[in-house]
């Protein structure tokens, strides 16, 4: 059964784009107070090699994204195969709690730009905000890369059908 253009069930839409497996990352940065923020971002790419641009998508609604666009600049970090309460801490929303520290208990050090790399990570990519655009219930953020590094060999931390899985070499 196919459903025309314009007339998409959202759970359908959810049940057949959740057959595409995505890596998980973290998207990191600090805020105007020095205070480290993240995010749980399954939808990441690398988008242009000249220049070097890496995308992902966000929701209108996050309360960190705005934030994070304030600083100008964040880290994405690419999460291994161990890491899935990392992703799932960074993808719990506050609760209405004001002070929900999603890295209270997550160890991390300061990129090369000052943004948060998450420990255990696989790498992590800085980059500055360089452009963003519509995209309907969600903005498009593309990211100018400015320093990324390898950080250990391991097998990434995977999203499919709703659940984490693992992607083994």
């Amino acid at each position: 059964m196919t459903a025309a253009a314009g007339n998409i069930d959202e759970a359908r839409f959810r049940q057949v784009l959740g057959h595409f497996a995505t890596g998980v990352t973290v998207v990191t940065s600090c805020d105007e107070a020095g205070a480290p923020i993240g995010l749980a971002v399954n939808s990441f790419t690398s988008v242009s090699i000249d220049p070097p641009l890496v995308a992902f998508c966000v929701g209108r609604k996050s309360r960190t994204w705005p934030r994070i666009r304030a600083a100008g600049r964040f880290a994405v970090n690419i999460l291994a195969a161990d890491q899935e309460a990392v992703s799932r801490r960074f993808a719990t929303t506050g609760g209405g709690r004001a002070r929900f520290d999603r890295f209270e208990g997550v160890g991390w050090h300061p990129s090369a730009a000052g943004s948060p790399v998450i420990e255990g990570v696989l790498a992590w990519i800085d980059a500055t905000v360089d452009d963003e655009h519509d995209a309907g219930d969600h903005v498009l953020v593309m990211g100018r890369v400015s320093a990324l590094e390898v950080v250990r060999e391991g097998s990434p931390l995977v999203f499919y059908r709703g659940g984490y899985g693992r992607f083994e070499l």
